[in-house]
């Protein structure tokens, strides 16, 4: 047997038992929810339940508001977290030592701890509330509000997303900033020429994890998130654990998974094209 039939087998036994963890765990749940989803009332099956996800105005609202604390966390998170990078890279001095001693502190904090602990910290009767009747303010609604799951995303996912970016920004090295910075280059120029393009890659990935980290989330949305309307991850638990409804469950979770492919469609296009076009 030659040489490079055997590294393909070898290859090949290495690659097929995370295909069939892979199967096992995502692919073959993901089919027997499409096909659940299909299933009428009836016995039958057609595409009656995503009918009911957008001609329902209730399921209708928690798709708009889903897709809107997505988009708004995801350009909080980007920003702050880049900004972050950006100035633990190319800063020095106490406060940057600060920020890099303590800013992957919340990763370390479970969940719903820390869910709790914004809600007694920003509720109606927390410990800002109380403080700022001291002074004769009142604090507006934040919990229980769109801004509280809001909160709560930027808390969860800022420290994670500033590790992948400053994993990457620390591949810059200083030579090119010197040298652009020589010829005068000012510092957008460099940050738009060669900071953000040489981070690009990481940029995306960081942006592909918190997109559905966000739009999947469940914990915080249930727990400082309105009764109506709602993210589809506590929408679905609602269908299925109390209204006993599983098919509809399952189309709501397949079409969050559908919103997930998009981008991660466009990813990985994004990739490949940029894999292409190199010589």
């Amino acid at each position: 047997m030659r040489k490079e039939v055997k590294m393909g087998i070898f290859g090949l036994g290495l690659v097929i038992p995370s295909f069939l963890l892979l199967s096992v765990i995502v692919i073959i749940p993901i089919i027997l929810s499409f096909f659940e989803s299909l299933r009428n009332e009836t016995g039958g099956y057609d595409l009656s339940r995503y009918v009911y996800l957008f001609t329902d105005e209730g399921m209708r609202a928690n798709i708009v508001f889903t897709l809107q604390v997505t988009i708004v966390s995801c350009v909080i998170v980007l920003a702050v977290s880049y900004a972050l990078a950006v100035y633990m890279r190319f800063s020095t001095g106490r406060l940057v030592d600060l920020i890099r001693k303590t800013y992957m502190i919340p990763i370390f904090i479970p969940g719903v701890i820390a869910t709790y602990g914004l809600i007694n910290l920003l509720g109606n009767h927390g410990w800002l509330s109380r403080w700022l009747l001291l002074f004769g303010g009142t604090l507006p609604r934040i919990i229980f509000d769109q801004k509280g799951i809001i909160i709560a995303n930027l808390w969860f996912n800022i420290p994670f997303t500033t590790m992948l970016l400053s994993s990457a920004l620390a591949g810059i090295p200083n030579a090119v900033i010197e040298s652009a910075k020589d010829i005068g280059a000012s510092r957008l120029r460099i940050f738009f020429r060669i900071i953000l393009p040489l981070s690009y890659k990481t940029f995306l990935v960081a942006v592909t994890f918190v997109f559905m980290g966000v739009i999947g989330s469940f914990t915080a949305p249930f727990l400082v998130g309105p009764n109506a309307p709602q993210m589809l991850g506590v929408s679905m638990e609602q269908v299925f654990s109390v209204f006993q409804e599983r098919e509809q469950a399952a189309a709501i979770s397949f079409f969050t998974f559908l919103l997930c492919s998009v981008l991660g469609f466009f990813y990985i296009r994004t990739m490949v094209k940029e894999e292409t076009a190199r010589p």
